[in-house]
């Protein structure tokens, strides 16, 4: 598959929803459940960090058994992180940054890649390797929504997902600008929510997100 087809795969998946929630999931039996309240709330697009040693497990599960859902991983470092998540079933990858050797190892995967910034450097390098949709992290501490509004205009051929320190209430600020997509945002499965099996107040915090449009 080229980089142009992966990368039409990865604007298909970031524009199912405005908020592409990001987790990180401790316990993999809470991952069917989990994902059923947020395709139920209206986000289907889920993004399972490599953060913990449940995470393949819980990419596994869900591609398996939750109709509706399309599970990516996140903190992809290694050509080792791809092969595993492919392999999981998950159908996207999304990376904090990139290094050549994660370029390399993306181009020989079937896995499309969404590959994090941080700088007009970073996304000018990779828009010369074939990416026109790149996450942008960590968003708020990087410059927010005032740095990424900046560069809609020298960079129009690039589309983002800012990520990092975004909430439901800041996440209009990012949403309204003509180069972003999607958020990514950990504020939909929060730690006391999973661990306690709070799945309507999951599925809830889905709807708010699901409310919300880019481009408003």
């Amino acid at each position: 598959m080229s980089i142009e087809q992966k990368q039409k795969l990865i604007e298909s998946t970031l524009r199912l929803a405005p908020v592409v929630p990001v987790v990180i999931i401790e316990d993999a039996r809470a991952a069917v459940p989990m994902a059923r309240a947020l395709v139920a709330g209206g986000i289907p697009a889920i993004e399972v960090t490599l953060r913990t040693p449940a995470a393949l497990d819980a990419i596994r599960a869900i591609a398996e058994e939750v109709e509706g859902a399309v599970v990516g991983v996140g903190t992809v470092l290694s050509a080792k992180d791809l092969r595993a998540a492919h392999k999981a079933g998950a159908r996207f990858a999304v990376s904090p940054g990139v290094s050549p050797g994660l370029l390399d190892a993306a181009d020989d995967s079937e896995l499309p890649l969404l590959p994090g910034v941080a700088t007009a450097g970073e996304a000018m390098t990779l828009l010369e390797r074939g990416y026109h949709h790149l996450k942008f992290f960590p968003a708020v501490p990087a410059g927010g929504h005032k740095l990424l509004g900046a560069w809609a205009s020298p960079l129009p051929q690039i589309r983002f997902c800012p990520t990092g320190g975004i909430s439901l209430a800041s996440a209009p600020d990012f949403l309204s600008l003509p180069n972003v997509v999607c958020v990514g945002g950990s504020w939909l499965t929060p730690a006391d929510k999973l661990h306690g099996g709070d799945w309507a107040g999951i599925e809830l915090l889905a709807r708010e997100a699901a409310a919300l449009r880019a481009g408003a």
